[in-house]
């Protein structure tokens, strides 16, 4: 029964191998395909990537070399000159160019850059929220208070990612019309917040300093 059982369980197995051989014949060249889309995909990838890389890096070559430009005709016209290669590589250059315009002092074209940066609907949330500061920021011979006031408190709402610094210019609008004591309150809890920096942290505490404020020492 034993070398029965034996030669059973041979023919079993040999049974079981040429099935198997006939089953890799019949379907083995999907195994084949599915890691050839394995391997192509990744290397797909990689080389995407390596392209992505390329590409900023020229980008910011460009950006560079255009910069050094001596006047802010000269550098505007070169950052004009820039194609934009990624997501959000025009907002940058229009960032740079709306800074250099205002740079030998014409704050009215620079905040009116800005502003069309901030009112484009189809750049990137962030890039817009930074160009809004910035004109608000750069508009103080050009925007009244009250209309500075309203474009930082729109930028100071929680969750906002330049809450803290629209806080911080809301803080010297109050300097700037008078109302110190809504100023320091604003500054106070400004360095009282989880979330401030430290430079930010040490501006707010000059301030109140400044103002005759006293800083909370716990």
């Amino acid at each position: 029964m034993s070398d029965t059982d034996s030669f059973i369980d041979e023919v079993t197995e040999e049974v079981k191998r040429d099935r198997l051989f006939k089953a890799l014949k019949r379907y083995g060249w999907i195994g084949v395909v599915i890691v050839l889309g394995i391997v192509g995909g990744t290397a797909y990838r990689e080389y995407q990537i390596s392209a992505a890389e390329t590409q900023a890096q020229a980008f910011g070559d460009s950006i560079l070399s255009a910069l050094q430009a001596e006047d802010s005709a000269a550098r505007i016209a070169a950052l004009e000159g820039i194609e934009p290669s990624q997501p959000g590589a025009d907002a940058i250059l229009g960032l740079l160019i709306a800074a250099d315009a205002g740079g030998e002092g014409d704050d009215a074209l620079a905040v009116e850059r800005l502003q069309a940066l901030a009112n484009n609907a189809e750049l990137p949330q962030i890039y817009r929220q930074i160009a809004s500061y910035k004109a608000l920021s750069r508009g103080t011979e050009v925007l009244d208070a009250d209309a500075r006031r309203a474009g930082f408190e729109a930028l100071a709402v929680p969750g906002q990612p330049l809450r803290l610094l629209a806080e911080e210019q809301l803080a010297l609008i109050d300097i700037e019309t008078g109302n110190v004591d809504a100023a320091l309150s604003r500054l106070q809890a400004l360095v009282a917040d989880s979330e401030v920096t430290a430079g930010l942290r040490r501006r707010a505490s000059q301030l109140i300093v400044a103002l005759g404020g006293e800083l909370d020492q716990a």
